[in-house]
């Protein structure tokens, strides 16, 4: 990638600073400026291939972004006008909050605002689908969960809960009815921001730790397709063509972000419903699995058919290769072993 892109290096210093500087200011001027100079250094990194599917990403991306900042500082200014600073927890009223949080949830790709992730993501390469998907929701994430800190946005708290748990609902519909990989990663990133704005709303400790987990899955999916170099793969059944012990990583770690038990995807869901069951907001953890249990059936019915693929050739005689790099196989090991670990670690915390 950084060869072909001239100061790739730059572009990608850019971005992580914009978000660095945006979560680090005290007011939202500085909130504002840091998210421009994300949006700066990372379309450059969507066209970098100079496809047409990239630019249209690009464009949509770009248009998305432009939007929410433009909510983001209307709201800010609305709320100076009132309360005479720029303070990021200042008591402002409610219409300054409200298009504030609108400008944060359209930049995360959340619903109500969803519709522009999947469209975008589809035209991208592996590594701008990861950056897209993880360290692009860093910003907007923590902005809203200092938000949730002010007192004013507990009269949004039910409302809020609604909106995170129709995330999931529509991150397993969204799923259940794709087929193409790419789309099907950011409709599972959809239904993963609802459990972890919902997490949000119970304990920071809860989203913290589902926010890590869910960074530690999409790094081992998104830079084993990189790292395979499998531009080819498309869509879901382009798996099948792949080596028998190269798909069924892929397929585990797919498990994993679903969150099959015991699986380290599980393990973060886990965390959220335990966490939730002695608060008044349980009623929407049946929605919240409802959307898991939607898009986990459509990974399970795959990897039945990636299974069946297997002991066919197995039958055929026809010998599989087992060599995989040392990546790909750490990705494994990792959701495999990492569920079990914690698991049996809390279990030895409760005895």
């Amino acid at each position: 990638m950084f060869s072909s892109l001239p100061f790739g290096f730059m572009f990608i210093f850019v971005t992580l600073f914009g978000t660095i500087f945006s979560i680090s200011s005290s007011h939202w001027l500085g909130v504002w400026a840091g998210l421009e100079m994300n949006l700066i250094g990372f379309l450059p990194i969507l066209v970098y291939q100079k496809s047409n599917s990239e630019s249209e990403s690009a464009v949509k991306y770009f248009v998305i972004q432009a939007l929410g900042s433009g909510l983001l500082i209307f709201g800010s200014l609305t709320g100076c006008n009132l309360s005479f600073t720029w303070d990021l927890l200042a008591d402002s009223s409610i219409s300054s909050f409200t298009i504030i949080l609108s400008g944060l949830i359209i930049k995360m790709g959340m619903f109500p605002f969803h519709f522009w992730l999947p469209s975008v993501m589809a035209g991208l390469p592996w590594f701008s689908c990861l950056f897209l998907a993880t360290w692009q929701k860093i910003a907007p994430l923590l902005l809203v969960t200092s938000l949730i800190e002010t007192s004013i946005l507990y009269s949004f708290m039910i409302f809020f809960c609604f909106m995170a748990s129709i995330s999931s609902l529509i991150g397993g519909i969204g799923g259940m009815n794709q087929t193409q990989i790419r789309a099907l990663l950011a409709y599972s990133s959809i239904g993963h921001l609802g459990w972890i704005m919902f997490a949000a709303s119970q304990s920071m400790w809860s989203m913290k730790s589902y926010f890590f987990i869910y960074i530690l899955i999409s790094l081992s999916i998104f830079i084993s397709l990189w790292y395979l170099n499998l531009s080819h793969v498309k869509n879901l059944s382009d798996l099948m063509t792949l080596e028998p012990y190269k798909a069924f990583s892929l397929m585990v770690m797919l498990l994993s972000l679903g969150g099959l038990p015991p699986l380290l995807g599980f393990i973060s869901k886990w965390m959220v419903i335990f966490g939730t069951m002695q608060s008044a907001y349980w009623v929407f953890l049946i929605i919240l699995v409802l959307g898991s249990v939607m898009s986990l059936f459509y990974y399970l019915g795959l990897y039945f058919s990636a299974s069946l693929g297997f002991s066919k050739k197995l039958y055929m005689n026809t010998k599989p290769s087992l060599e995989t790099p040392l990546f790909l196989s750490t990705g494994l090991l990792m959701n495999l072993l990492g569920g079990l670990t914690l698991i049996f670690l809390n279990l030895l915390k409760e005895f």
